[in-house]
């Protein structure tokens, strides 16, 4: 079986260690959202792609689910202290690495999808990593207050704290899906929608052109986010009002019913399966509190197997 799976952020790099444990890792394609890279001190830093890269590669912090295992902070204190350089964005001494090794490739005219390959296999991954796209996207926040920030501004800058008025990912409409991303999807026997942001992780990768389309001709599963009524990790009740979608396992289904053959809820919103059906997929319910690879492995066979079979016609 040929999967690809859409992902950013923790709750995706989670989700993946389950799938590959359910599915030949050769087989899995990751297109992983783009639009919250950014650049500080001089280093092209992609939080996503460095997440799912750590995640799988066995290295990530256990506790925060980003960054190194055991890393230190040493040139991040010098920064601060001797430089005052900005201390919003914290890098940590063996992260730096990565961001050099691929501010350097692109330095040399490279580009992402290049330097992702590189990473991925210094970290000798089995799936294959793919960024959404080769071009220019960022996610930005204009806040009720008048001000446009870069999200991960918004986001770690600023805790997520000002009301936000709109989520704008600018540059996606002029960008193209990074080589091979079509193509993958378009081998795919199945696509999964991980259990991320749906406006600033799923969204984006959506919003280049020639995806949504390439992902509604497979068969598609997704993952909610959101357990009774709250996001799992990160800030999705801070950003769906802002379009215009209730925090909800259905409701953020709804946003991809033109999609979706599948939609897996946590048992604690097993009253909302009706509704999810509504939209004329096929529900399961299921845990889906990743404390573990094995409850990861667990959920991932569970999206895998809903899909399993002729495909239901769409409601949308």
């Amino acid at each position: 079986m040929k999967v690809v799976a859409l992902a950013g952020g923790v709750g995706a790099a989670r989700f993946l260690r389950g799938l590959v444990r359910v599915v030949e890792p050769a087989d899995v394609t990751v297109v992983v959202n783009t639009g919250d890279d950014l650049v500080l001190h001089g280093l092209h830093i992609s939080p996503d792609l460095d997440t799912v890269t750590y995640t799988l590669g066995g290295g990530v912090h256990p506790e925060q689910g980003w960054g190194r295992a055991g890393d230190t902070l040493t040139v991040a204190a010098e920064l601060r202290d001797r430089y005052g350089a900005p201390d919003w964005f914290t890098l940590g001494d063996r992260d730096l690495a990565t961001h050099l090794v691929r501010t350097r490739i692109l330095a040399e005219g490279g580009t992402l999808s290049r330097a992702t390959a590189v990473i991925a296999g210094a970290w000798e991954l089995a799936p294959t990593l793919l960024p959404m796209t080769d071009d220019p996207v960022t996610t930005r926040v204009r806040t009720a207050d008048g001000r446009d920030l870069h999200f991960q501004r918004w986001w770690v800058g600023e805790g997520a704290e000002p009301a936000v008025a709109e989520v704008v990912v600018a540059g996606a409409a002029e960008a193209t899906p990074a080589p091979g991303v079509l193509e993958a999807v378009g081998a795919a026997d199945v696509v999964v929608l991980c259990p991320s942001n749906p406006v600033v992780s799923i969204g984006p990768i959506l919003a280049v052109p020639g995806l949504r389309r390439a992902v509604a001709a497979r068969p598609v599963v997704g993952v909610s986010p959101i357990v009774g009524g709250r996001d799992v990790r990160g800030m999705a009740d801070r950003l769906l009002p802002a379009i215009g979608c209730e925090v909800s396992a259905d409701a953020v289904a709804g946003l991809y019913a033109d999609l979706l053959d599948g939609w897996v809820v946590d048992r604690r919103d097993a009253g909302l399966a009706d509704a999810v059906a509504a939209l004329g997929c096929r529900v399961a319910t299921t845990e889906s509190i990743m404390t573990t690879p094995q409850v990861a492995a667990s959920l991932a066979r569970t999206a895998l197997e809903l899909v399993a079979g002729p495909r239901r016609a769409r409601a949308c």
